[in-house]
């Protein structure tokens, strides 16, 4: 990856701790690690094969599927590989423009994927308050154009973070107690006057994150509202069943995006190895279980991807 320019008042490398207390335990935390890891890259390239291969599926609900899947390796994969070289081989050190670099994808994905979230909430707002519509809506030539608004504002966003830390003079012996270069984190180290990357970075996470959150409300606000003046109960439910999948995806997303935001700034009081690992959770838990839900919940894209497991 390319690195960011940087000051010289500073070259000394970060050093990320992993999970501070827990060090003697490191070993042992891999492995639910490494399970999560493989199981959410198993599950989302899975995903992306069997939409590719099938032309059934190039509709624009699984062309979104697909870019939440990409998302979801992206995120993950900023991730967990420093982390489990911090586990498994003690490797602790990173560059700083290595750690600005790793703070701009992960951040970067996690808003393409919250960008994603509120296209799918939209999806579904379209196809159950005016399905006759659907198909001249959503396109999958405009499925594409949304993914690439996702793409540009998340860059737009989120390239101020690092620009602005490497102009910062970092302290000496810049010791991250974190597995990976979380924005706050990499705040802290700073010696300078950070006031303007905090308040950055807080209205970031809930002007931009806030406005998707509220974005996502009001299609499922309206969505109910549709759904109740359905006089079928049998439609009632069978329309809110399209939604249950889209539904525990975000509220998994979000919540642990907002959980790991806070305690940064107002969560003192929670240990710290405990905040750590929810907040490693963030990057593990979504990209695993949501090619999970979606291939339970979605009976064409499951009966596809059990006739390629039962073919192999």
């Amino acid at each position: 990856m390319a690195a960011f320019n940087l000051t010289t008042s500073d070259p000394s490398p970060f050093i990320l701790m992993g999970i501070p207390g827990l060090e003697a335990a490191h070993i042992w935390i891999s492995i639910p690690f490494s399970i999560f890891y493989i199981i959410g890259l198993f599950g989302n390239f899975m995903l992306l094969f069997v939409v590719g291969k099938e032309q059934t599926l190039h509709k624009p609900m699984y062309l979104l599927l697909s870019m939440l899947a990409l998302t979801d390796i992206g995120t993950s994969t900023s991730v967990v590989p420093k982390a489990l070289s911090i586990f498994w081989f003690n490797l602790k050190g990173i560059t700083v423009g290595g750690c600005l670099t790793q703070m701009f994808f992960l951040h970067s994905f996690s808003l393409m994927e919250s960008a994603v979230l509120v296209t799918m909430a939209f999806d579904r707002y379209v196809a159950i308050c005016t399905p006759l519509r659907y198909a001249t809506i959503l396109t999958n030539a405009r499925i594409v154009k949304l993914g690439l608004v996702g793409l540009i504002r998340a860059v737009l966003v989120m390239l101020p973070l690092p620009l602005l830390l490497s102009r910062q003079p970092f302290c000496d012996n810049p010791i991250i107690p974190h597995t990976y270069c979380e924005h706050m984190a990499v705040v802290k180290m700073s010696c300078g006057d950070t006031t303007v990357n905090r308040m950055y970075g807080l209205v970031m996470a809930f002007v931009v994150i806030g406005l998707d959150l509220m974005l996502v409300a009001l299609s499922y606000s309206l969505i109910i509202r549709a759904v109740l003046r359905i006089s079928s109960k049998k439609s009632c439910l069978k329309a809110l069943n399209t939604c249950t999948a889209h539904f525990c995806v975000v509220m998994t997303s979000f919540t642990l995006f907002f959980f790991s935001t806070l305690t940064y700034r107002f969560g003192q009081s929670i240990t710290p190895h405990v905040h750590i690992i929810l907040a490693n959770l963030f990057f593990l838990i979504p990209p695993m279980i949501n090619p999970i839900i979606y291939g339970v919940k979605t009976k064409e894209l499951h009966d596809k991807v059990v006739k390629y497991i039962y073919r192999r």
